[in-house]
């Protein structure tokens, strides 16, 4: 019987839903039997023995449904292997990736410690035609780095964050 594993996403505009299907995907083929559902929806984590908690980040706040899982299931997965991802900043620079990990953080710090491993910062997207002005004015972009995400992919089925090079 293979490991269960549960995704689970807080996002606003889709692009941490895709990210979490294809971290889902990514799984997959290493074998491993995956489910992938908003945060919001998630009744129990019962049967998974593995949980990836993803949340967009939005003028440096994880994304409520993200925080709201944590406050609800903290007891269960301060004894459950916790992977965690946030998306958020517009490209993919160290600068920028490091402001949205010290973001991150912080709103980790206000929440039940789960003890998370690996947790890693993914660049985000901006599609102008899902945003309201004047952030519809912007250029639309696309700031994931694949290679990080599937590296954080490895680290979750691993077991262990130690030598991915993620967050």
């Amino acid at each position: 019987m293979s490991e269960r594993v549960l995704i689970a996403y807080g996002s606003k505009h889709g692009s941490t839903a895709e990210t979490a299907d294809a971290i889902g995907g990514m799984l997959r083929e290493h074998g491993l039997e995956v489910d992938v559902s908003e945060a919001a929806r998630v009744q129990s984590l019962e049967g998974y023995d593995w949980v990836v908690l993803g949340g967009s980040i939005y003028t440096g706040r994880w994304h409520p449904d993200a925080r709201d899982f944590v406050k609800r299931f903290g007891d269960e997965l301060s004894t459950t292997p916790v992977a965690i991802y946030a998306m958020g900043p517009k490209t993919s620079e160290p600068d920028d990736l490091a402001a949205a990990r010290e973001q991150l953080d912080a709103n980790l710090r206000k929440l039940p410690d789960v003890g998370a491993d690996p947790i890693a910062i993914f660049g985000g997207v901006i599609n102008p035609a899902k945003l309201h002005f004047p952030f519809s004015r912007m250029p639309a972009t696309d700031a994931r780095d694949w290679q990080q995400i599937e590296e954080f992919a490895d680290a979750v089925y691993s077991g262990s964050a130690q030598g991915a090079g993620i967050g």
